[in-house]
């Protein structure tokens, strides 16, 4: 028994090795992996099929219970048997495969039993079979669970599908007494050498597979490092300072002897071996590169008469040049270079194919971004530039009547009208202007609005000392106030107070701007800002528009909050981010 085990581990030995020279194949892992398909099951069918065959050449004969040490078996006599891995290959091809596979191959592996003649050809054949089947469904068992079988699992099925095999021997041969003194003698040994077998097999197939998986990981997360890494610098478009960085950051994280990015015309930036003569904005590209800006397809070349580099001494051997693209249109390259053009392998490149995926999409992110930033920008101007016109006639009017009366305040008004116009103009070109120069346009508004009415309002400024310099959107509170004048107060109010407050919070600037009027009802109050709300005096608009603004301008964080009480008045604010705290005392200000 002990001189058989040791003769059927040298057959397992074979087809082991098989395995291990299979595993390496990368058509056989992808269809291990992705045994769906008729394809991959074809292919895993004729593989593992081809293990059990060649597990039936190898096998042992044995006749009158005598070990006939044969190196290769064609036929057999009618009365002797055949100790092999039959069912190793069977089993394994059922637990990765499945039920389909694993029928397949203990149909194929069977009739070839079968052919081979011999006592035991016909209960060999079904054993064949079952075994294949029953593997197959405890593969799919696991696969449904999302698992794979690991190779504890495949030694126990590999044990139970040979101690199968006996069991049909023992049923199906015949004679009986001839079948029992069979499995007495080989029954052990298959089963222990079947078991093995099947662990070290599906041990070495798991171990190569992982090994390539913790491979991919790396390389993704390499890629997407590199690619978090650049972002900021891609987003800002090829220009030679975003270029350099990026190319810096590539340099140092894959390992290559240098990189390169260009545009469509000149290099932008080059880092690593050859930057002597491979001189941003002063070389143009290579005719290799222009070839790729021209197709838009990857070109790998390995070596310097390739690489089309006209300096003489030049150390760069082996490149591969990728197309960096934008809305379908390649803008340029992204170039990474070798000395030893060895270095230039499989995982080079795609490491290289994945970053300039990367690369492209940020371009176009960036792109994106700076057309919806300079749609912004519009809409905001077109916003800045907007002015009442009533508020235009009615200054007008106010300083024609005061003509007669009053010259020097009139002279005084026009100075304030003019301050504000230019206010005006100055702002709509402009995305922040400092505090102090809103406070002024806000000054020259109130002049003439208090020209207009006498004595009505009272305007209380909290401004925090320190804080003049910091920016501001424009006409922002001069908006907030206008608005509290023209829809807080009822016409018979007496005592008509604004309080514009400013001062530093946790994490940035507060600006309050609140009155005493008559409030806003509940129902309105939370529609106020988020939604346009037209009426005849459009302040629901207005909100809007300078909500709009805001968010725009720095997030959600900067959105108008509003808070009203009926007959007590109205508080509108917004917080502007501001990285640093100033302190100061509050200076008041009265109108």
């Amino acid at each position: 028994m002990i001189h058989l085990m040791i003769m059927m581990l040298e057959r397992v030995g074979i087809i082991v090795i098989l395995g291990f020279i299979l595993a390496h194949m990368k058509v056989f892992r992808q269809h291990l992996q992705h045994p769906e398909g008729y394809k991959g099951n074809a292919v895993l069918i004729c593989i593992f099929s081809l293990f059990s065959i060649i597990s039936n050449y190898t096998g042992i004969e044995i006749r009158d219970h005598k070990i006939l040490n044969n190196d290769w078996i064609f036929a057999i006599d009618p009365s002797s048997s055949i100790a092999n891995t039959r069912i190793l290959g069977v089993e394994i091809g059922g637990l990765i495969g499945g039920p389909f596979v694993g029928a397949g191959v203990g149909i194929l592996a069977g009739i070839h039993r079968f052919s081979l003649g011999g006592s035991t050809a016909l209960s060999c054949a079904v054993s064949s079979l079952l075994a294949g089947v029953i593997s197959g469904y405890i593969g799919r068992f696991f696969r449904k669970r999302h698992q794979m079988v690991t190779p504890r699992v495949a030694a126990l099925a590999g044990i139970s599908m040979e101690a199968l095999q006996m069991v049909m021997i023992i049923m199906l041969a015949a004679p009986r007494s001839d079948a029992v003194a069979l499995v007495q003698m080989i029954g052990i040994p298959m089963v222990i050498v079947n078991g093995t077998g099947s662990f070290i097999f599906l041990s070495i197939i798991q171990s190569i597979i992982r090994k390539e998986e913790q491979a991919k990981a790396m390389q993704t997360h390499k890629v997407f490092s590199i690619a978090d890494q650049t972002l900021p610098f891609f987003r800002q478009g090829l220009n030679e300072t975003s270029c350099k960085s990026a190319a810096l950051i590539i340099h140092q994280m894959t390992g290559t002897d240098a990189v390169s990015i260009t545009d469509r015309e000149t290099i932008l930036a080059h880092v690593g071996e050859g930057a002597d003569h491979h001189i941003p904005s002063r070389s143009l590209i290579t005719g290799l590169s222009k070839k790729v800006i021209k197709t838009g397809k990857v070109m790998k070349v390995k070596s310097r008469d390739e690489i089309e580099c006209t300096h003489h001494s030049c150390p760069l051997q082996a490149a591969i040049v990728l197309p960096l693209t934008s809305n379908r249109k390649t803008i340029g390259t992204l170039k990474l270079y070798f000395k030893n053009p060895a270095g230039l392998n499989r995982v080079a490149e795609e490491l290289a194919e994945g970053l300039a995926m990367l690369f492209s999409t940020q371009l176009e992110l960036g792109e994106a971004e700076l057309q919806k930033k300079l749609l912004k920008d519009a809409e905001i101007k077109a916003l800045q530039a907007q002015v009442n016109p009533h508020f235009l006639f009615n200054a007008i009017h106010t300083i024609s009547a005061l003509c007669r009366t009053d010259a020097e305040k009139t002279r005084k008004l026009l100075l304030q009208l003019s301050v504000y116009f230019r206010s005006n103009l100055q702002g709509a070109r402009q995305l922040l202007i400092p505090l102090s120069k809103e406070l002024n346009h806000l000054e020259a508004y109130l002049s003439l609005e208090q020209a207009r009415f006498p004595g009505k309002y009272t305007i209380d400024f909290h401004i925090e000392e320190g804080l003049e310099h910091m920016e501001i959107p424009p006409f922002i509170l001069q908006m907030l106030v206008e608005n509290a004048l023209r829809h807080a107060f009822p016409k018979k109010q007496k005592t008509c107070r604004v309080t514009v407050c400013v001062r530093s919070e946790h994490g940035g600037v507060l600006m309050k701007v609140s009155d005493n009027g008559r409030g806003i009802e509940p129902g309105m109050l939370d529609q106020l800002g988020k939604t346009p709300l037209p009426s005849k005096e459009g302040n629901g608009t207005a909100l809007y528009n300078l909500n709009q603004r805001l968010t725009g301008l720095f997030g959600q964080q900067a959105a108008l909050k509003l808070t009203s009480e009926s007959d007590s008045g109205t508080e509108v604010s917004f917080k502007i981010p501001f990285k640093s705290q100033r302190e100061g005392e509050d200076r008041c200000l009265r109108y």
